[in-house]
């Protein structure tokens, strides 16, 4: 995997545009409008508004230009969510058994790994202990408690 590629599902990319446009046109044409409004307010040494509004425009700008990095860098992960793949891959959701309990999680690029809603990088220990590994197969994850033993049950 290409270190300088960002991985990410259909919806993970729809996400970024969206965050891209808004910074574009809506954000940063308000911001821009409140510096001319406030330089027109008169000495801008003394003018917190401006300086605030300065401040803000640049973190604007500074974030349009790393989307606009990350989108040309994006490689689109397949998740057809077609049943029986036969390995786990970047894309995959994976069930795992784990101590008795079956979890699910999906394999995803790290720009949209989020533990809570399940979606594990394909770095993170357990991601990465599951990529190209098959039903049936058992991956064990150092974690502060030790070690856990995760038996992959479906791949889908």
């Amino acid at each position: 995997m290409d270190s300088k590629k960002t991985y990410l599902t259909k919806e993970g990319l729809g996400e970024l545009k969206k965050e891209c446009e808004d910074l574009i046109n809506v954000k940063r044409p308000d911001v821009l409008s409140r510096v001319s409004q406030a330089r027109n307010m008169g000495d801008l040494s003394e003018n917190a508004e401006y300086t605030a509004a300065r401040e803000e425009l640049t973190l604007i700008d500074t974030r349009i230009d790393e989307l606009e990095e990350l989108l040309k860098q994006v490689i689109l992960i397949n998740e057809r969510g077609q049943n029986g793949h036969s390995i786990v891959k970047l894309g995959s959701k994976v069930t795992v058994e784990v101590k008795g309990k079956k979890e699910e999680f999906a394999v995803v690029g790290e720009m949209e790994a989020n533990p809570e809603e399940k979606k594990i990088s394909h770095k993170s220990p357990i991601g990465s202990a599951l990529l190209g590994k098959k039903v049936g197969e058992k991956v064990e994850v150092e974690a502060p408690a030790g070690k856990i033993t995760y038996a992959i049950v479906s791949i889908n």
